[in-house]
This record gives structure tokens, sequence and C-alpha cells, in this order.
């Protein structure tokens, strides 16, 4: 395995960014394209491969139940706004 090989597999995927994981997943997927694959690290490479697609799944699937959420609270808060807003928003103080 090569020195970046090494490097890049040394540090666990649950600490790479999305980007980073995604950058090496897809150089695992350009060696995988070659005509030639290097039969003494063909599984190290499937490994690593699996381990990341798992990672940014978790992620992305994270990241999905976190907008789900977020969603309706911005749409419940942008309602309580536009309702606020055609009553003059001034709630207690008309009695200045």
């Amino acid at each position: 395995m090569a020195t970046a090989d090494k490097a890049a597999a040394a540090v666990p995927v649950d600490q790479l960014s999305y980007t980073e994981a995604s950058r090496e997943l897809d150089g695992i997927v350009d060696f995988f394209e070659q005509r030639e694959v290097d039969v003494d690290v063909l599984v190290t490479r499937l490994e690593r491969a699996t381990a990341l697609i798992d990672e940014l799944d978790k992620r992305l699937r994270q990241t999905r139940a976190q907008v789900e959420e977020l969603v309706p609270r911005l749409e419940s808060l942008a309602a309580e706004t536009t309702t606020g807003s055609s009553t003059g928003g001034r709630g207690d103080d008309d009695d200045e």
C-alpha cells in the first residue's frame, strides 16, 4: 500500500469530514477503475470503501432526520411571525 493510502487508512472514518471521506472514496473507486488492480491491496481498499460508505450513509440519514425535525419548527416560527405581523406585532405595547 502506498504511503498516502496508509496515512488515509490510519484516520478513522468517523474523524474525517464528509468531504474528506467522499474524496477518499472517490480515490478508491478510481483505483478499482484501473485496468489492473493490485491484488495485495484489493481487500484492504474494499474494507475501507465499505467503512466510508457506511459512515457517509449514517451522516446522510442523521442529517435528513435533523432537517425533517427542524423544517416544521421553522415553518411554525414563520407562521407565528406572519400572524404576529398582521396584528402589528406589538402585543401589550398598544397601551402606550
